[in-house]
């Protein structure tokens, strides 16, 4: 009996643990991404194969964009300096192509 007791005692913290975890890393992800970054720099890698990071990731990266959908205005620093980059003033002069991809 007094063993049974540990036993559960010990899967109710493992279960609390594992929540509180899972819980932190959706804060985390729902961050900006060179905030996310930081605070992932400082977890170790093996958490990523205990928690359940491919799903909360892709829940919360999924974004409200359909395709067809207007890309919404932003403004961005030019990479090679001088100033900015407004989408929506790009596409009165021009056709503009976003491409997303990672060059990680």
């Amino acid at each position: 009996m007094k063993q049974l007791k540990r036993v559960i005692r010990l899967a109710a913290t493992l279960a609390l643990v594992y929540g509180v975890s899972t819980a932190a890393l959706y804060i985390a992800m729902r961050q900006s991404p060179e905030r996310f970054g930081a605070i992932m720099s400082r977890v170790p890698n093996f958490t990523m194969a205990v928690l359940p990071f491919e799903p909360l990731w892709m829940q919360v990266r999924s974004g409200s964009l359909n395709v067809g959908d207007h890309a919404p205005d932003f403004l961005l620093s030019r990479l090679t300096g001088g100033g900015k980059v407004q989408l929506s003033a790009e596409l009165r002069e021009h056709p503009v192509v976003l491409v997303f991809g990672s060059y990680t």
